[in-house]
């Protein structure tokens, strides 16, 4: 196990993407206000609703399929550097990233231009359908990666209570994309704190055969017993830059996986060549197999300059 860090020893369709709320929101009453959070409230009820009836319906594909279909897949060239961002699917690209006139169709392709690897977001809020990551497929070419963020109905409903089934139903999604599988990330919540029953409820079911990343969003849980459990499971420790959280990269396996969301505000943090020069350092004396860098500070684009700045200090990778 390795930590690096300044408190550390030695060293808009849910299918497609999803927004963080960047948008500016004009004045308005209370009263709106409140109809506003009450139809927000409403559309995700259903949401979740509907993900209950799509893991049941990936359940019965994931029981259906030929044996050869449903192999293992952990996908994903190993030995190299996938930088990219945390999603692509964002409004709020279009003439910053994106050309003002590009239709909406062609953004992927633009994309992936630039990139080779996107953390998938929408599955977190959207349990994906068989014909969603068909999608996936076909519009993907080359050697592209997904890395999959795994739906709330586990993290944060069930917040990983006997989810053991719907794990493995949701792990069918890798067993579709095949050698374009990158990562599973399990994000918790904040309000999920470190027990040592949680840890061994989370590590327990998890899927050995899976490229697994749990990223937690409280600060008790970087601590030495959580990292050796993870490195006893083979399971990577995500490490996170964001606010209140500490500012370090730990290896508990053979990869390493880095989120940036940003060190004071979530989502709107445009990193400086000097503070990514200090995690270029840390990934490049980890001595990782293989590395997953991210960048979920979508607002102004930072997050597709940001990840250009930290390949070009990784050395073009």
């Amino acid at each position: 196990m390795l930590r690096q860090g300044p408190s550390a020893a030695g060293i808009r369709s849910l299918e497609a993407g999803h927004t963080h709320g960047t948008c500016d929101v004009p004045e308005m009453s209370t009263d709106e206000r409140e109809k506003r959070k009450a139809r927000r409230e409403d559309r995700r009820r259903k949401q979740r609703e509907a993900n209950v009836e799509r893991a049941a319906k990936m359940h019965e594909v994931r029981i259906d399929a030929p044996a050869e279909e449903a192999a293992i897949a952990n996908g994903g060239p190993e030995g190299r550097v996938h930088i990219g961002c945390s999603g692509w699917y964002y409004w709020h690209w279009q003439g910053l990233f994106y050309p003002a006139d590009a239709p909406r169709n062609q953004w992927f392709s633009f994309y992936e231009r630039e990139f080779k690897t996107v953390e998938l977001n929408a599955p977190f809020y959207a349990w994906p359908t068989v014909a969603t990551v068909k999608t996936w497929l076909r519009q993907a070419t080359g050697d592209f990666v997904y890395t999959i963020k795994v739906c709330e109905l586990i993290t944060h409903i069930r917040r990983f209570e006997d989810c053991g089934e719907l794990i493995r139903d949701f792990g069918y999604v890798a067993d579709m994309l095949g050698e374009r599988m990158g990562c599973f990330l399990f994000q918790l919540p904040p309000s999920i704190r470190y027990s040592a029953d949680t840890l061994h409820l989370i590590l327990r079911q998890l899927d050995p055969c899976r490229r697994n990343v749990v990223e937690f969003r409280h600060k008790s849980w970087w601590n030495d017993e959580v990292f050796r459990q993870f490195e006893a499971a083979g399971a990577i420790f995500g490490s996170c830059s964001g606010p209140r959280l500490p500012d370090e990269l730990v290896k508990t396996a053979d990869d390493i996986y880095v989120r940036f969301h940003g060190t004071t505000r979530w989502y709107r943090h445009d990193y400086s060549e000097a503070e990514l020069a200090v995690w270029a350092d840390r990934i490049k004396s980890s001595g990782a197999r293989t590395v997953w860098a991210y960048f979920n500070n979508d607002r102004d684009a930072n997050a597709i300059k940001n990840a250009k700045m930290l390949s070009r200090l990784l050395g073009g990778t």
